[in-house]
């Protein structure tokens, strides 16, 4: 559960099952009591029928959680760390980064690094579309050392410059307005 979306439909699930919640956040739910048995086959697939799923082992939840911690950072705040994301990471989550790493490459195959990265690249594209910020303003909120390096990673991962990147979305959504 990654987005306000996300979180609407938890909501009415839980709702429909009349299960009583005392907090939704983007990737957990904390219920008022237990739930029995049908009330999670129930929810289960009330989840699935939007592509979401209910999960229930610690390794998954702490994936989860590990990912929720990265987005917020990258996506919701403008704010920059004051310490490195692993730190970060091991603050919020109470665990020793390392032992995060290895779990994190294990169940989802690529390290929490690489994960990070293409999530800071999707943060650029979104800035780059909005065309509010320079890519030096946007190489400092996204943490990096210089616009050089920031421009290396984009193209790496989306194979585009940010300026072509900027100049195709322009001819696309011109394209849109004047078929």
């Amino acid at each position: 559960m990654v987005c306000i979306r996300c979180k609407m439909v938890v909501k009415q699930e839980l709702k429909k099952l009349s299960i009583h919640h005392k907090t939704i956040e983007l990737g957990e739910v904390e219920v008022m009591g237990e739930l029995n048995q049908q009330q999670v086959v129930d929810l289960k697939k009330g989840l699935q029928k939007f592509g979401l799923e209910l999960m229930d082992d610690r390794k998954s939840i702490l994936i989860e959680r590990i990912k929720k911690v990265i987005i917020e950072v990258i996506h919701y705040t403008d704010e920059p760390l004051k310490v490195n994301f692993s730190n970060h990471l091991s603050e919020k989550l109470n665990y020793d980064y390392t032992y995060l790493a290895n779990l994190f490459s294990e169940v989802e195959g690529i390290n929490i690094e690489h994960y990070i990265i293409i999530h800071k690249i999707e943060r650029v594209k979104e800035l780059l579309v909005y065309n509010e910020l320079t890519l030096k303003e946007m190489s400092y909120l996204m943490h990096y050392s210089s616009v050089a390096h920031l421009c290396n990673q984009f193209k790496k991962i989306t194979g585009l410059s940010p300026s072509h990147f900027r100049k195709v979305k322009a001819n696309r959504q011109l394209g849109l307005i004047n078929p």
